[in-house]
């Protein structure tokens, strides 16, 4: 499953604006954001990049004025990480990922007066209150923006999709992104509820139309990361199961001045 959405990884950054590939690398630009986690880079599976290599993909940051950044399972390549670490990269973080299929996935009860309705955006407005929505659940991580919004009626329209959970005063308690399938998978990220509606099965129920909106377009499977024990189990109970590991690497300005 690790090649599988390594695969997936370098389909997904084909779709950026601006593409980058270099020595086993491919990198992806969006010119309307400065975000690491918007402008990154992922190996090829089974790259084994030499020190020249590692030096056109730092260039192609550079050039840009971006931090060098990667996202990548690190036993599709497993010659990857030692090649960054000699150019001075370090590890950010690791984060286990979960993938759902059509035999695994348990749509949660959804009746009575408790139901939740889960929609799709269909204005500016509601682009707009998914973003800051979300920027509120994820503790200010990004801040809402125009942009912001229009990538998400971006991944609307160009084959992903966009759930969300209306609040009573017609704005959005909580919503998920999930991106357009390539190579049988998807990703479904960003999963978040502003802090006033959680505990409610927001979460559970976006996540869940998502991945099921995904199987009709004939994806083979969903995966996702989970960002604590918490959300997991919310994730397990709805039929995500863990398959491995992604790696995100960055170098910081001191290092990629002297590497």
């Amino acid at each position: 499953m690790d090649t599988n959405v390594q695969s997936f990884a370098v389909a997904n950054l084909r779709r950026r604006p601006v593409v980058v590939e270099t020595g086993g690398f491919v990198a992806g630009f969006d010119p309307g954001t400065t975000s690491p986690y918007v402008n990154y880079a992922t190996p090829l599976p089974g790259a084994e990049p030499t020190r020249q290599d590692v030096a056109a993909l730092i260039g192609a940051f550079r050039t840009r004025r971006l931090k060098p950044r990667l996202e990548f399972a690190p036993d599709a390549a497993p010659a990857v990480e030692a090649a960054l670490r000699t150019a001075g990269f370090s590890t950010e973080a690791v984060h286990e990922y979960l993938v759902c299929t059509p035999e695994t996935l348990t749509m949660p009860r959804n009746d009575g007066a408790d139901a939740i309705l889960v929609e799709s955006p269909c204005s500016d407005e509601d682009y707009a209150a998914v973003d800051a929505a979300l920027s509120e659940a994820f503790s200010g991580e990004f801040e809402p923006s125009s942009e912001g919004a229009a990538r998400l009626r971006r991944t609307q329209e160009n084959g992903g999709a966009v759930r969300f959970v209306r609040a009573p005063d017609g704005g959005c308690a909580g919503g998920a992104t999930c991106s357009p399938p390539a190579v049988g998978t998807a990703e479904l990220a960003g999963v978040g509820t502003r802090p006033a509606f959680r505990g409610r099965g927001v979460a559970a129920a976006v996540t869940a139309a998502l991945t099921e909106a995904m199987f009709a377009r004939r994806a083979r499977s969903v995966w996702l990361e989970y960002s604590g024990e918490g959300s997991r189990r919310v994730y397990e109970r709805i039929g995500y199961r863990p398959r491995g590991t992604r790696r995100y690497m960055s170098l910081e300005a001191a290092a990629c001045k002297t590497s």
